[in-house]
């Protein structure tokens, strides 16, 4: 069961690629060179071709857009997260980067805070792996069928920009900022266009 699951996963995405594509494709193809229905011969010449594209493009857009987390990723942060909730207290107050996202969520408006009420925030040390500063997991506040969740990768943020406290800050201000988006329904060509 899950091996079929990996296969269903490791399809996902492709297909919504597929369908973006086909979409382009499809559009472009028709105003560079629109079908002559005179004959079937050039019509499914013209489809198979068209398919063809659209696969060759969909695998490319997905290699170039790299995974997300899998499945099992999400559940084991998922769950550790749960777990470390269910613990008392640290003896120790909470570290700088711990600070650093406490502000940022502080400086969210009103009713951006109040969405994190129900949605974790998790700091992470797996943002090498993943090669990103923030994920956002989840089905959005529009739809609520998946738990959602938004991790903050603390060692790739450190990493590029420890440098410099004011730059760390700061972008771990705009890395919640930006996942906040995605919690919001944008898309990832949406959140850059918000400049985030």
């Amino acid at each position: 069961m899950s091996s079929l699951s990996g296969v269903r996963d490791a399809f996902r995405a492709p297909l919504k690629a597929a369908a973006v594509a086909a979409l382009t494709v499809g559009t472009i193809l028709f105003l560079i060179n629109p079908p002559s229905l005179a004959g079937a011969e050039d019509l499914l010449t013209l489809l198979v071709g068209a398919a063809a594209l659209v696969l060759v493009t969909a695998w490319i857009t997905v290699g170039l857009m790299g995974e997300g987390p899998s499945e099992r990723e999400v559940d084991r942060i998922s769950d550790r997260s749960e777990e470390l909730a269910r613990r008392p207290p640290p003896e120790q107050p909470p570290g700088e980067f711990d600070e650093l996202v406490v502000e940022a969520i502080d400086l969210l408006p009103a009713e951006f805070r109040s969405l994190l009420e129900t949605t974790p925030v998790v700091i992470s040390h797996l943002g090498r792996e993943h090669h990103a500063y923030g994920h956002y997991i989840g089905d959005t506040v529009a739809r609520q069928n998946y738990q959602n969740r938004i991790i903050i990768y603390r060692d790739t943020l450190e990493r590029d920009f420890g440098h410099d406290p004011d730059l760390l800050r700061a972008q771990v201000e705009r890395t919640l900022r930006h996942e906040v988006a995605h919690h919001l329904g944008w898309g990832e060509r949406g959140v850059r266009e918000l400049g985030l």
